[in-house]
């Protein structure tokens, strides 16, 4: 590795394993990283806030340690704008926090840092993370590499743009409905969305809630584990992150594998069930491929009336003392769940129960599920909504997540993987989805779709 390209374009792992033995400083790491940002962000977007007066200081002293911190050792890894970094502005993507550094890190901030990786910035993301295009108001719109005109996908574009065209070697996301998957899929890179409590969250006020996890975006299955190795554990204050975890054991045999295009439920372009149908024919060469879905009956109200609920809950005081400063889109989330009765808030509960046991009924007799991981191609940034699929009006504007936000009404973990393409076609993604608490499994037959189907990320013609 002796030049900024080959720096910048190696995994996180090849990165973490040539600064451990000595044969490059993390000091120069940060520098070709820096340098990289410096001459493709001002085009893409990407990040809201680059530290490099801190990562020079981080490298420093890495390079100064008598032996390797940890495991991400002088790697550099971007942040989510919506999680809190101590002394490095934290925005939320809100013109309101514009001016916010928070005293202390988030748990998983503090776990990368302990793990010796070193902060680059922070990306861009929607405000709050509610937009489908990753705008806001100070910065934006995040363009996709692949197409500057497209959109990189909500709400974590601005870290799967900067892992996709080597701004980063690993970035952090967070995931509500889609968030990491969404844009994984939209720039041809993989993400981890792990069980709901495998990285805690002890200050998330709704100790038992599972909608939202944090996860990562990076070009490499290997980068996933590296990473999530690193964050993963319980905490007292995070009721879900003291379970236990599942049956983990690696598959044995050929892998049986349930697919389906929509759950039974949602709306999904037929060019995107075009290319998972051929997506499902490569993967019958690793295992028995059979069309196959839980009962999703009901999801898609499901989801909206709890996210509804939740978003209202966190947000409403914000609206009512400052909602000429907010943007439409979170007016419109916020609002979404203002007029929810209790009894339409425990039905959706009860659905999800029942919608959760048809999951774990469909892994009694398969051993990974695959899902498209957008129902869309990624669409011009000026458009700021999904409306209308195949010419299809959807009734909310969310309603596109569905193929993605029904696994994170259940809290099953999702690694989203690029699938093969034409010079000409966009990048498009599959879910791959285990049971609770198999992420290893997940991540070994993700290394078998790497190594032997091609299923990786192509770097952009930047």
């Amino acid at each position: 590795m002796t030049s900024d390209r080959s720096i910048c374009d190696v995994t996180a792992t090849e990165l973490a394993r040539a600064i451990a033995r000595g044969e490059l400083s993390s000091r120069d790491a940060i520098e070709a990283y820096l340098a990289r940002i410096a001459s493709l962000d001002a085009r893409l977007a990407a990040f809201v806030t680059v530290d490099a007066d801190g990562a020079r200081r981080a490298a420093q002293m890495c390079d100064a340690a008598s032996a390797p911190i940890g495991p991400l050792h002088g790697v550099p890894i971007a942040i989510k704008d919506l999680t809190d970094t101590a002394g490095l502005a934290t925005t939320y993507g809100s013109v309101l926090f514009r001016d916010h550094v928070p005293a202390e890190d988030d748990l998983i901030v503090a776990r990368l840092r302990r793990a010796g990786a070193i902060i680059l910035g922070k990306t861009n993301t929607p405000e709050f993370g509610f937009g489908a295009v990753c705008t806001n108001r100070l910065r934006g719109p995040t363009r996709n590499p692949f197409d500057l005109a497209l959109t990189s996908g909500g709400s974590s574009g601005g870290s799967a743009v900067a892992v996709a065209t080597g701004m980063a070697p690993l970035a952090h996301g967070t995931d509500f409905g889609g968030s990491v998957r969404t844009p994984a899929s939209f720039c041809d890179v993989a993400s981890i969305r792990p069980t709901p409590g495998r990285i805690p969250s002890p200050r998330r006020p709704l100790g038992w809630d599972m909608l939202a996890t944090h996860g990562f975006l990076a070009r490499s299955v290997d980068d996933l584990e590296l990473a999530l190795s690193a964050c993963a554990g319980g905490d007292a204050n995070d009721p879900l992150s003291l379970h236990g975890a599942g049956d983990d054991r690696p598959i044995a045999g050929r892998p049986r594998i349930a697919a389906t295009p929509d759950f039974g439920v949602a709306p999904v372009a037929c060019e995107v069930r075009a290319r998972f149908a051929a997506a499902c024919e490569a993967l019958a060469r690793v295992g028995d491929v059979e069309l196959s879905s839980p009962d999703c009956g009901g999801a898609i109200e499901t989801f909206g009336t709890l996210r509804g609920a939740h978003i209202a809950s966190s947000y409403g005081e914000l609206l009512r003392m400052r909602r000429t400063e907010l943007t439409p889109t979170v007016i419109w989330n916020i609002e979404a769940g203002a007029r929810l009765s209790a009894e339409a808030y425990l039905n959706a509960e009860r659905r999800r129960t029942v919608i959760y046991r048809s999951f774990r009924a469909l892994f009694t007799r398969a051993d990974i599920l695959v899902a498209p991981a957008a129902s869309v191609f990624p669409w011009p940034n000026e458009i700021s909504d999904v409306t209308a699929i195949d010419g299809a009006a959807l009734e909310t504007p969310i309603d596109y997540l569905a193929v993605t936000f029904i696994v994170s009404l259940v809290g099953f973990p999702v690694l989203t993987l690029p699938v093969p393409r034409g010079e000409n076609e966009l990048p498009f993604g599959i879910q791959v989805i285990a049971s609770p608490g198999c992420e290893s499994r997940l991540f070994a037959f993700g290394r078998s779709l790497e190594n032997e189907l091609g299923f990786s990320h192509r770097r952009p013609p930047l």
